[in-house]
């Protein structure tokens, strides 16, 4: 090898440069993987651009997870540089989306947690499919988390298993059919048959959740119509499901 002038680098100095220790840098020149292109005159290794641009290579892949055999192979390949940038932009992008669904799962397991709802992911599965549980429960307890009726159901709701929100969860359906049912059927919103399903409604809440008075329910259904998300589910089911509803908790409750 032939003595070459700066800009090459000794290893100490790409040592401070790159964060990665002398000894790794020793043990990369003695395996092949990245070897000083040139010595000074008393036998320090030196680096040169194309040395670094190698060790970036070596140090990308290895923060991806490979091995030196395989990082080696696909160095020493026919692979440009370009290339190889390429890949790895590939991969940490894969690795991104990877994370990101990580943490998706983390936080919804911690909102789980903090609501109180004690279930394994699987039994949440088993229970809710693929919709969250815990996706608005910021946002209630910022709106109601200081209302007795919050702290009710979280008091109420910490202690259910999966039995009782299967249960739960096909009691509400059996309410959302009723009401389905009898709109369909041209029953009108004020009829004593929709006002029963309506009736049925409240007393699942007070039954599981918190005591919905009537004060309560009437917010309910006005909630129904004022949030686009309440209106979509029942909407998604029939168009003016969501109304019609509404119209049937009045009814009950001033009847």
């Amino acid at each position: 090898m032939s003595e070459i002038e700066a800009p090459a680098l000794t290893v100490g100095e790409v040592a401070r440069l790159t964060g990665v220790t002398i000894r790794t840098l020793h043990h990369y020149d003695a395996v092949g993987l990245v070897s000083p292109s040139a010595r000074t005159a008393a036998g320090y290794r030196l680096y040169a651009d194309p040395d670094l641009g190698r060790l970036h290579a070596v140090l990308a892949y290895r923060e991806l997870g490979f091995g030196l055999d395989e990082i080696a192979g696909l160095l020493d390949g026919d692979d440009e540089p370009l290339a190889h940038l390429r890949r790895q932009h590939d991969l940490v992008r894969a690795r991104i989306e990877q994370l990101t669904r990580l943490l998706t799962a983390l936080e919804t397991t911690m909102e789980a947690e903090m609501s109180g709802m004690r279930l394994t992911p699987q039994e949440r599965f088993e229970v809710f499919g693929d919709r969250d549980p815990t996706e608005h429960a910021d946002e209630a307890r910022e709106r109601w988390g200081d209302t007795e009726p919050y702290r009710e159901s979280a008091r109420r709701s910490a202690d259910y298993g999966k039995d009782d929100w299967l249960r739960i969860k096909a009691e509400a359906q059996a309410v959302l059919d009723g009401f389905a049912a009898a709109q369909a059927a041209g029953v009108p919103a004020t009829d004593p048959r929709a006002m029963d399903v309506a009736r049925e409604h409240r007393a699942h809440i007070s039954r599981w959740f918190y005591d919905c008075t009537p004060q309560i329910h009437r917010g309910l259904a006005q909630m129904y119509l004022d949030d686009e998300r309440f209106t979509a589910h029942y909407e998604e089911r029939a168009p003016g499901l969501a109304r019609y509803v509404h119209d049937a908790i009045l009814a009950d409750l001033d009847r």
